[in-house]
């Protein structure tokens, strides 16, 4: 019996969902997290650094040196105006640019990123034109302070660091390492913070977890489609259809409220705004209208959740 007893209440412990720390001071959690103060207005079309940032796809992107490691090919370039560019090349570029300036909008801290269609580069062992390509600069006084995990952080609790996680199961981002997060401490003040939080690998998203080990898939809309959201409600817990293939254990515990908050943001984007965000990053109107339609599914399933 007291085994029994002491088994059951180990059970509601884990069930039970966990009430959103109150910080003291905005300024922490802005760290992360800001309420943008009109979310339809954002500027999906050139996202946080704005139209003046965006490289110039006729500029000469001279070689500084290749990328190391990671799955997608890339280089380090430097532009016509002296700008430092991280260009990824492959499969990952297009869904990452979506899916940075989607948490951008919502107020979630995040760099400049860019895609060009194509673009040349001056100069290493393969010069020449090249194809699809996420562009994010190296921007000045933003110094990377390495990575932050998903485990220990100081936002464990708060609704923005569990709807953060909520995003991740819409997005179908299946690769969540704390490798792909950094913290970036800034040279002067910026929204009030020096130092953003920020995902920063995002590009093994817009797909669908595959029952292969730590694998998944990429920028297919056909498996977007397919990938399931919501499974279950039990007793104000939210049952993921998926957890991904890593840190499956920040799915626990999320609540229904955690799920209604993200998907109240993102009903806040505006059609336009959808469309800006996937033909600023080279998809055709078809593709990107069946990502959009499984996007604002998830979204309105969020919403109705009791």
């Amino acid at each position: 019996m007291l085994l029994a007893a002491a088994l059951a209440a180990v059970a509601c412990r884990a069930t039970a969902p966990e009430k959103p720390v109150i910080l003291p001071s905005p300024a922490p959690l802005a760290e992360l997290w800001a309420e943008p103060r009109d979310i339809a207005s954002r500027d999906l079309r050139h996202g946080e650094g704005g139209a003046a940032l965006a490289p110039a796809p006729d500029a000469r992107f001279t070689f500084v040196e290749e990328k190391q490691g990671g799955f997608s090919p890339g280089y380090t370039v430097k532009d016509d105006k002296g700008v430092t560019w991280s260009a990824k090349m492959g499969i990952e570029a297009q869904p990452e640019v979506v899916v940075s300036r989607l948490l951008w909008a919502i107020g979630f801290r995040q760099p400049p990123v860019y895609f060009l269609e194509s673009w040349t580069l001056a100069g290493g062992a393969e010069p020449g034109r090249k194809g699809p390509t996420r562009f994010r600069p190296h921007l000045p006084g933003w110094k990377d302070r390495g990575s932050w995990l998903w485990r220990k952080n100081p936002f464990l609790g708060t609704r923005p660091l569990r709807g953060l996680v909520v995003f991740m199961r819409i997005v179908n981002n299946w690769d969540i390492l704390d490798r792909n997060n950094v913290l970036y401490e800034l040279d002067s003040s910026r929204d009030g913070v020096r130092r953003h939080y920020v995902v920063k690998d995002l590009g093994s998203s817009l797909g669908r977890t595959t029952a292969l080990w730590h694998q998944g898939t990429k920028n297919d809309v056909e498996d977007f489609e397919k990938q399931g959201f919501i499974d279950s409600v039990q007793d104000g817990i939210v049952h993921f259809e998926d957890k991904g293939r890593r840190h499956r254990d920040l799915y626990r515990n999320i609540s229904v409220e955690d799920v209604r908050w993200m998907c109240e943001r993102l009903a806040k984007l505006t059609p336009k705004q959808w469309r800006d965000v996937f033909q600023t990053a080279g998809y055709d109107e078809a593709t990107a209208g069946r990502f959009i339609r499984r996007f604002q599914a998830k979204v309105e399933a969020g919403r109705r959740l009791l």
